[in-house]
């Protein structure tokens, strides 16, 4: 384990990290989050029927346009060139999960990157339920995986 936060200087200042030595390499990264929500919701999730559209299609979208935001959005990320971005939404009895499935062949990881697809995908769904469920909890956001080969 390093002792030493790669994100800051000798001084402790935030700092981002050179990566321009380092080898490209194939990376992917999986992640994974969960909203909780009500049957009234989940009822009209399945049937197609909130007034601001397909839920599970637009978070599927969201969180792929957010994966290629993400150096705008979190400061200390490198801009990354993405090969590939995967969301799916998937209907539980209890609410939905959304994976993220992130690759790029370059120099630094794209976990960053996966969480922030989860992460915005359910803010999505969060942002399209809101009218009919006021007690919706996003859950259990987590990195699954981080490959580099």
């Amino acid at each position: 384990m390093k002792d030493k936060l790669t994100h800051t200087d000798e001084h402790g200042k935030a700092n981002m990290v050179d990566v321009g030595e380092k080898p490209d390499q194939n990376r992917t990264a999986i992640a994974r989050g969960f909203i909780k929500l009500s049957n009234d919701a989940l009822n009209l999730i399945r049937e197609n029927g909130m007034k601001k559209g397909d839920v599970l299609t637009v978070a599927e979208i969201a969180g792929i346009q957010a994966a290629k935001q993400t150096s705008s959005l979190i400061p200390l990320c490198h801009n990354i060139l993405l090969n590939k971005i995967d969301v799916k939404a998937k209907l539980t009895d209890n609410g939905v999960e959304i994976e993220s499935m992130v690759k790029c062949n370059g120099k630094t990881g794209v976990e960053m990157e996966a969480l922030t697809a989860v992460s915005v995908a359910l803010l999505t769904i969060y942002d399209m339920c809101k009218a009919i469920d006021k007690a919706m909890v996003i859950e259990k956001i987590e990195l699954l995986s981080k490959i580099k080969e």
